[in-house]
């Protein structure tokens, strides 16, 4: 992704070992004002200790069994 200053930057977030688990679905959204320079490269990285702790989203697999599928 490229940008200037203060360009928005927001790097999604999931379980790590699940990727079903809707609980865990987050994005972290920020901004640098003053960065990168001409010269410069802004490398993020996050990361998170858990899911939300009271999610209103359902689990994946929950729904792909209320449909029928197999690949539950």
């Amino acid at each position: 992704m490229r940008g200037g200053p203060n360009c928005p930057i927001s790097i999604p977030l999931m379980h790590k070992a699940d990727e079903g688990m809707r609980s865990h679905y987050l994005t972290i959204q920020f901004s640098i004002v003053d960065a990168p320079g001409p010269d410069e490269i802004v490398v993020a990285l996050g990361a998170s200790i858990g899911g939300r702790p009271h999610h209103r989203i359902g689990d994946r697999y929950q729904d792909l069994k209320d449909l029928g599928s197999n690949d539950s």
